[in-house]
């Protein structure tokens, strides 16, 4: 497959009559029509004055027409998708650290975001859903103001911005990451060729269209594929199954929570699981454990595909080969996109089975966080971007992830693994979910805590548990405090939160 740099190429790749976007209960949308959507949406924006690197927020909820808009959209500008739940105030920050110029939300939307933007003077358009099939609309300004076209018209170029997004600023200011043309498109195509994609996939895509994974990894990769997508509302356990009998999908990504969630439903709708084969399932933005990676393989008698990413590698950098190539549960795979290294503190590389932060360099990194020279003098060493995720790779070039820097817990200066605990709680058969987390402590800087979800119908006490632990852990990293929960608390995108998570509880 060619590799394009720029996403009016990369759409290229699907026949004319080919379905590119799908959705429940809608009609297919072709290659065809989603290719001519996208000149139309780039000449709409040229002529109200938004051309190429002008920043565009989009405020949309899950479903084809925030995947088509985020697509047409960053053909031509620098797409920012935001979180549809965000409150006046979050809107507020992010349309002015974007320097957001238009913001794009549907017609009659009642978002706290119209107002502030209103206030701000960011111009407003609207989406109108159109009659073409799943994903088809139409960009009307709100306020019909005649703009001078822009001088900075037609598609983007490989070295333009196409995307940007936050950090997501758990113990800090959110940084800012903008990623070109040429950082998505190798992003998706390297996701294509660790998938083996083709067009005659169908993606099922559960992701939130506002986050890195949801729009490479369930977006741009398929359509670099020129297969199809179905595009949900989001994620909704309850209608999984039947969005699966009606999608036919060969595969899905999702991340580890949700593929909990499906797990636990999966034994009542074996019959659509054995009716709908899929050829691999797929799993990032934090770590699965491998006992639920062996009960989902086993459910959907298809592999579980782990991966690593994160938004400054516009997503993907590792991943688990497809069989017959050997997969090893526990870790993320090899690199699959960028170089992955070792480093130690003082910026040297480390030899195979040395631990150390995980640095990346490639075409899909980002060039930078913007106006952050402070951020990128600490993020960029010799060339290679720090991750900040701590981990070693072994002599197969298999990485394994041993915790995030700055989520490792210090009690007394003995450095604890949150996720080492994770994995020994999930070996207990009551167990169905964990989350292990750092607790202030005025003597020792930080104390070991859990949040531990039970299988249904199971029960565990706190001491059960630490006994337990205690039988296969050292006893400074077994947990001093256990929470039991019917949910773990998560973030807007269903990721694991640890930082922060005792303040959350009222444990800090």
């Amino acid at each position: 497959m060619q590799r394009q740099t720029t996403l009016t190429a990369l759409l290229a790749a699907g026949a004319d009559d080919a379905t590119a976007l799908h959705a429940p209960g809608g009609a297919p949308l072709s290659y065809r029509a989603l290719r001519a959507q996208v000149g139309r949406t780039i000449a709409t924006l040229n002529a109200l004055g938004i051309g190429r690197g002008d920043r565009v927020a989009i405020v949309l909820p899950n479903g084809p027409e925030m995947a088509a808009a985020f697509v047409g959209i960053a053909a031509g500008c620098a797409s920012c998708p935001l979180n549809p739940a965000y409150r006046a105030d979050e809107f507020e920050f992010y349309l002015a650290d974007l320097n957001a110029k238009a913001l794009v939300v549907e017609r009659g939307s009642s978002s706290p975001a119209v107002e502030v933007a209103r206030k701000a003077g960011v111009r407003i358009i609207e989406l109108v859903p159109g009659s073409e099939g799943s994903g088809s609309f139409t960009l009307a300004a709100v306020d019909g103001a005649a703009a001078a076209p822009s001088a900075r018209g037609g598609p983007s170029q490989a070295d333009d911005l196409a995307l940007i997004l936050h950090t997501s600023g758990t113990t800090s200011r959110p940084k800012i990451v903008p990623l070109t043309q040429a950082n998505v498109c190798a992003s998706a195509y390297n996701i294509v060729d660790t998938l083996q994609l083709t067009a005659a996939d169908r993606a099922l895509n559960i992701m939130p269209l506002f986050h890195i994974h949801g729009l490479m990894a369930g977006t741009l990769a398929p359509l670099a594929a020129g297969s199809t997508i179905f595009c949900t509302p989001g994620f909704n356990a309850l209608k999984f199954f039947a969005q699966m009998a009606e999608c036919k999908p060969t595969w899905y990504t999702a991340v580890p929570t949700m593929h909990q969630t499906i797990l636990a439903r999966a034994p009542a709708n074996k019959q659509t699981i054995d009716a709908n084969p899929l050829r691999f399932l797929r799993s990032s933005s934090s770590s699965i454990p491998p006992q639920v990676i062996a009960e989902l393989e086993a459910i959907f008698n298809a592999p579980l595909i782990e991966s690593y990413g994160m938004t400054e590698a516009s997503h993907q950098m590792a991943s688990n080969p497809l069989p017959p190539a050997v997969r090893k549960p526990g870790t993320v795979g090899r690199a699959a996109g960028p170089q992955i290294a070792i480093m130690d503190a003082a910026g040297e590389l480390l030899p195979a089975g040395g631990t150390g932060e995980i640095v990346i360099r490639g075409p899909n990194v980002t060039p930078g966080y913007e106006n952050n020279p402070k951020a990128n003098s600490e993020a960029f060493t010799h060339g290679w971007f720090r991750t900040g995720d701590q981990g070693m790779l072994d002599a197969d070039g298999y990485l394994s992830i041993t915790g995030r820097l700055k989520e490792i817990i210090n009690r007394g200066g003995e450095k604890i693994s949150p996720r080492e605990v994770d994995e020994v709680l999930m070996d207990h058969p009551a167990v169905a979910q964990v989350v292990t987390f750092a607790i202030p402590h005025d003597k020792l800087g930080e104390e070991v805590g859990a949040v531990v979800v039970l299988r249904e119908g199971k029960d565990a006490t706190d001491r059960e548990l630490r006994d337990f632990l205690s039988q296969r852990l050292a006893d400074y990293k077994v947990p001093r405090k256990i929470v039991f929960m019917d949910e773990i608390p998560k973030g807007a995108t269903g990721k694991l939160q640890r930082i922060g998570l005792a303040a959350k509880l009222g444990l800090a």
